[in-house]
């Protein structure tokens, strides 16, 4: 998909919206530990200056293992700025920005055609042995 990331900023506007938005290494664990089959898709989000950092990458292989486990799609950011700015407000802090889950939509609603089609593209994706592709948000 070449607008995957056009598509990824259209899904999380929709989520934040809704209410659908948990952000957070620790506040993501906790959601996919009481009730995984809430979660629709995860993205891990990391920068340069936390390539090096050993807890944050052993985080994400903890998640990146249950959300393979309980199939959930997951995907990756480089650019955590713009991924802060597209799920946060003023309270939202950077640092919380490396894990975002996006929720189900609620029962009987309207399905989101944005996260149908990452869902998608997560799945092809994996059957090209690309089991976390990496997305490139666009700016502004």
């Amino acid at each position: 998909m070449q607008n995957a990331g056009k598509v990824l900023k259209r899904a999380l506007w929709t989520a934040h919206a809704e209410d659908r938005l948990v952000t957070g290494v620790y506040e993501s664990a906790k959601i996919m530990n009481a009730d995984p089959d809430s979660v629709a898709f995860c993205v891990l989000a990391t920068d340069e200056e936390f390539e090096c950092d050993i807890a944050l990458q052993i985080h994400f292989t903890l998640i990146q293992a249950f959300c393979f486990d309980n199939d959930i799609s997951i995907a990756r950011v480089n650019d955590m700025q713009r991924l802060s700015n597209i799920v946060g407000d003023k309270s939202v802090e950077l640092e919380d920005a490396h894990c975002v889950l996006i929720t189900n939509p609620v029962e009987g609603s309207w399905q989101d055609p944005a996260l149908e089609k990452l869902l998608l593209f997560c799945e092809e994706s994996r059957s090209l042995n690309e089991w976390v592709p990496e997305i490139t948000l666009p700016g502004r």
